[in-house]
């Protein structure tokens, strides 16, 4: 049942096609394409298609020129001297020609089929000619290249006349078109290939994508074990990478927790336990004397005290997770230290250990006061409590370099060696009877971690250099003189 509502749950939130990355990437790709098509189909039909027209254009210019030249032999143009003179000259093949005269007449016409010999050449190049300028122009139109030209005819500056040439070339239209139908096949084909390769690359660039949506989803279901495979070295397996090492976290909080509330529940559990046992012994027991049931009272009193203090320790666990904002101030470590060891000196006379101190001036840090406080008395407290009778217990303040440390040495059994990297983790205890029965939660010393790595400290165990024991370190970053707070 939960397998077919996450593959609902997955269906449901499935991004229609056309709203998804991969249509967009496809669309992107189909665009570039289409621009790349449409120059393609346009810029070189363009480019040859004036190359053409140029060409032709300046080729009848220079023939209308030649013409013109000879012709301007005298001061007046006559049909007779035109026709003989032109009767001399090699006319192009498939170029008509005419000459008119200074208003535009046509003395000449080398067509045989429209011959307009005796019309006015109403033509815009003619005109242009007859005012001096040389014209030409070309066009494409009904399968052909239709090439206009025309020069004036100038005797000593005198405007006789003009020559107008006219070419139709059929031949050189099939060759544009033979270009331009060349290249919608090969847009054909490159369509057909792009839009194979827009789909196949669309679907590979958006394939992690869609791998990571997919294992966010579980993830979000609760499979914190899910991981991304990391292909390749681009941006998505860098993503990638950075998703497993977040899950990782993820899964080892998770853990963490599930192990934090199974351990919390058993300690609540024990004492709660032994206050329902009591309380039933003492209902149940009829009748019970005064002694019994004071006995009973009083055992219930340190249970419910053992209650109290898992619950300030899981308080203050949960405030320092949460990372309350504190106000850092200048802390003096050798006064707080102080401070604590009067305050469990009768402690440490109902369990007959001595307590020394060795404070060295000048040792301030930047923090809190109850915060190192509390660092002090944990490691403190716990160096009374698992000491031997007749034992002692050294405190010492001290500079080192640019750390102020709090060494708390005892003369109590030691911890075993397997058991030193363990001992900070929560509610870890090396000798459950002997913690349970000097009233310990397991979190005194987790606390006086967490407490010092806030304020860029750190706490560590060892044995005691000096014989049996063990030796804890509190290191703060000292303050430095000068540097305000």
């Amino acid at each position: 049942m939960p397998v077919e509502t996450s593959k609902q749950r997955e269906r449901e939130s499935r991004v229609p096609f056309f709203r998804s990355i991969q249509a967009k990437y496809a669309l992107t790709y189909l665009l570039v394409v289409a621009a790349i098509l449409i120059v393609m189909n346009t810029y070189p039909v363009l480019m040859a298609e004036n190359m053409v027209f140029t060409s032709k254009q300046n080729t009848l210019t220079r023939q209308a020129l030649v013409i013109g030249s000879t012709l301007a032999v005298s001061e007046t143009l006559t049909r007779e001297g035109v026709e003989q003179t032109m009767a001399l000259l090699e006319e192009a093949q498939g170029t008509r020609v005419l000459v008119t005269d200074a208003s535009a007449r046509i003395l000449y016409d080398s067509s045989t089929l429209d011959n307009r010999l005796g019309d006015y050449a109403l033509m815009g190049e003619v005109a242009a000619a007859l005012r001096g300028k040389d014209a030409s122009r070309s066009e494409y139109r009904e399968g052909a290249i239709r090439t206009r030209a025309a020069v004036p005819i100038l005797y000593h500056g005198t405007t006789l006349g003009a020559v107008y040439l006219y070419e139709y070339d059929a031949e050189q239209a099939r060759v544009l078109l033979s270009i331009l139908s060349n290249l919608r096949y090969i847009s054909i084909v490159v369509c057909v290939v792009a839009l194979v390769l827009v789909v196949l690359l669309s679907k590979t660039l958006t394939r992690n994508t869609v791998r990571l949506l997919s294992a966010i989803r579980h993830v979000r279901e609760g499979e914190y074990s899910h991981r991304v495979e990391s292909l390749g070295r681009d941006e998505m397996a860098q993503l990638a990478d950075e998703f497993n090492q977040l899950t990782d976290r993820l899964q080892t909080t998770e853990e963490a927790r599930r192990r934090f509330v199974s351990d919390a529940s058993h300690e609540l559990k024990t004492p709660l336990a032994s206050i329902r046992l009591l309380t039933d012994s003492i209902l149940q027991n009829d009748p019970v004397d005064m002694a019994t049931v004071r006995e009973f009272v009083s055992d219930i009193g340190e249970e419910a005290d053992r209650l109290t203090r898992i619950s300030e320790h899981l308080l203050a666990l949960t405030r320092l997770d949460a990372g309350e904002e504190r106000s850092p101030e200048p802390v003096e470590l050798g006064r707080v230290a102080e401070k604590v060891a009067h305050l469990l000196s009768p402690v440490a006379r109902r369990a007959q250990v001595e307590l020394k101190c060795t404070l060295e001036p000048a040792c301030a840090l930047l923090a809190t006061e109850d915060d190192i406080y509390q660092v002090a008395f944990n490691l403190m407290e716990n160096a009374i409590k698992y000491n031997l009778p007749g034992g002692r217990v050294d405190i010492g303040v001290c500079r080192r370099g640019d750390k102020v440390v709090l060494t708390v040495t005892d003369t109590g059994l030691g911890i075993p060696a397997d058991d030193l990297p363990r001992i900070f983790d929560r509610f870890y205890r090396v000798d459950k009877a002997r913690s349970r029965a000097a009233g310990g939660t397991g979190l005194g010393l987790s606390i006086a971690r967490d407490t010092a790595r806030l304020h860029g400290g750190d706490v560590t165990a060892g044995p005691n250099p000096a014989g049996r024991g063990t030796r804890f370190e509190a290191e703060f970053p000292a303050l430095r003189e000068g540097v305000p707070p």
